[in-house]
């Protein structure tokens, strides 16, 4: 990493070429006086110009003011031309370049034509004075105006920086807005996780405490299935726990193989165990489908799994233990649709479990993601239909998936 070194808040180099200038304009007074033009008032008017253009990056405008009074008391006083003159010529570039305002360039180009005006008046020798404006307007005009177009690149050169800043914050910004979107959808998925394991726990809690004297074995069945459900309830809390408290996470090398995601995603392998928790609670379940399964993008796979997980579960908040359930997974060439239809005809739960996840409204907000649709409502035999149905992306394949049904 390279450090500029600084001299009195400025870099080094810049301080070292100010000084070369200065310098380059007091040698030409020292010249003028060794040529015994003009003495040592001649002489003293030079090393002041050459002393105030050192200051010519950091104060322009005061430096051009500066310059243009030597430049006057020299004209006033008839010492002509001289060679340190080209300190006005300095004062002007640096104002037009280096002022804060464009309008600080334009007035010190108003003052110098009134210079070259009073100059050309003083001109020596027979040539008449407008010869000499002519030549001093030329190179006057022509150091002005390349000191306008080193200006003018040099704001585009720091708008261009600036614009690349922004965009840095801009991009930051949505880095961040992503971020946070991203730890939003994962706690709306751990409050899912959660919601739908503790509704089957509760209800099978309900059930150890009935039948436990009436029936031990199927108390203690139950009693499993709370046990084995809590435990994954609070490993996939302190899996997408952890999530929410990692800032950021670096990605792996390009040669170097991906590890284990940070929260498991459930996948569409995982149906038969999901349908098993839920027989083990009191679903009756029939599952089945047409068509072949075919490979889909995680997020669409983890729509397709909370569907049928938050189907089920309303199934057995509100149909009952015992209730039969009939889940069917269709797999088309351009969707894949989802139906869980169940018969009401459970036994109702000592107390109503809370909601699992978002119900309905959760349901409808993932499949709508997608642009699918999500159809629910009372069957004529009494029971509850939910049907979601989700169009396949076009790059999805036609091997086989992951689903089971």
């Amino acid at each position: 990493m390279t450090v500029d070194r600084l001299i009195l808040g400025r870099p080094l180099r810049g301080v070292a070429f100010d000084a070369a200038v200065s310098g380059l304009v007091a040698v030409f007074a020292v010249l003028g006086l060794l040529a015994e033009q003009g003495g040592l008032p001649a002489f003293a008017v030079g090393v002041a110009m050459a002393a105030a253009l050192f200051f010519r990056r950091t104060h322009p405008s005061a430096v051009a003011v500066a310059v243009a009074a030597l430049a006057l008391v020299q004209v006033i006083v008839g010492w002509g031309p001289l060679g340190y003159d080209i300190g006005v010529l300095i004062a002007l570039y640096s104002v037009v370049k280096y002022a804060a305002r464009s309008r600080d360039g334009i007035l010190a180009g108003i003052g110098a034509a009134i210079g070259v005006l009073l100059s050309a008046l003083s001109w020596p020798g027979p040539s008449p004075w407008w010869a000499g404006a002519l030549y001093y307007g030329l190179v006057t005009g022509a150091v002005w105006l390349v000191g306008l177009n080193v200006r003018t690149r040099r704001l585009y050169v720091l708008s261009l920086e600036e614009r690349a800043a922004t965009a840095d914050r801009e991009r930051e910004a949505e880095s961040r807005a992503a971020v946070a979107e991203e730890r939003t959808r994962i706690a709306r998925e751990l409050h899912d996780v959660v919601a739908h394991s503790l509704a089957v726990m509760i209800v099978q809690a309900d059930g150890v405490r009935f039948t436990l004297d009436r029936d031990p074995a199927t108390a203690r069945e139950a009693a499993k299935v709370v046990a084995d459900t809590g435990r994954q309830a609070l490993e996939e809390m302190r899996r997408l726990v952890g999530v929410l408290r990692e800032p950021s996470r670096p990605e792996p090398a390009a040669d170097e193989p991906a590890g284990e995601p940070a929260h498991r995603r459930p996948a569409l392998v995982e149906l038969p165990a999901l349908l098993d928790r839920f027989r083990a609670a009191g679903l009756r379940i029939d599952c089945g489908g047409d068509g072949t399964p075919v490979a889909l993008p995680p997020g669409l796979e983890l729509t397709v799994y909370r569907v049928v997980q938050e189907s089920l579960t309303n199934a057995l908040k509100h149909a009952g233990v015992g209730a039969s359930v009939e889940l069917t997974l269709d797999w088309a060439a351009d969707t894949v649709a989802v139906r869980a239809v169940d018969d009401g005809r459970g036994r109702p739960v000592v107390r109503p479990a809370p909601s699992g996840g978002h119900g309905l409204v959760g349901m409808r907000e993932r499949v709508g993601v997608y642009d699918g649709s999500l159809a629910a409502g009372p069957t004529l035999a009494g029971g509850w239909r939910v049907e979601a149905r989700l169009p396949l992306p076009a790059a999805a394949g036609t091997e086989e998936g992951s689903a089971a049904a």
